[in-house]
């Protein structure tokens, strides 16, 4: 009988290990999703304003004399090429 019980305590060890196992990468699994799912609101976010703030550039924006922030032309270039789809981020 102990050999059966012995073979028995060998399988629920293993059995453990892997239940274990699984909850863990389950565990490092659920993490990773909250961090995609906010990351996901985040751009939402993002596309919200920019589109927001485009909707407050007048169409004939680029005729008149830009403010004179350095950074507002680039601004204005990365809404353009959001708005034809052909932004590449540039590093």
């Amino acid at each position: 009988m102990q050999p059966l019980l012995d073979a028995l305590g060998i399988q629920e060890g293993a059995a453990r290990a892997v239940a274990d196992d699984l909850r863990t990468q389950i565990e490092e699994l659920q993490a990773r999703l909250r961090e995609a799912e906010t990351h996901l609101e985040h751009l939402a976010i993002t596309r919200k304003t920019v589109i927001t703030l485009a909707d407050r550039i007048p169409a004939h924006a680029g005729s008149r004399d830009l403010p004179e922030h350095p950074d507002y032309p680039c601004i204005l270039d990365i809404l353009t090429e959001a708005d034809t789809g052909s932004f590449t981020r540039k590093q």
